[in-house]
């Protein structure tokens, strides 16, 4: 995986929502987005 400048727009992804169906970050373009990347230790 190549790493991302600073200041550049993040590249577009694809990742399944909370219902399963997947949402690409273009399809947010203008919206404000949060990602959450949920860890879990066992």
């Amino acid at each position: 995986m190549s790493k991302v400048a600073l200041n550049t727009p993040a590249p577009d992804f694809e990742l399944a929502d909370y219902t399963g169906r997947p949402v690409r970050l273009s399809d947010l373009l203008g919206r404000n987005v949060v990602l959450v990347f949920n860890r879990t230790f066992l």
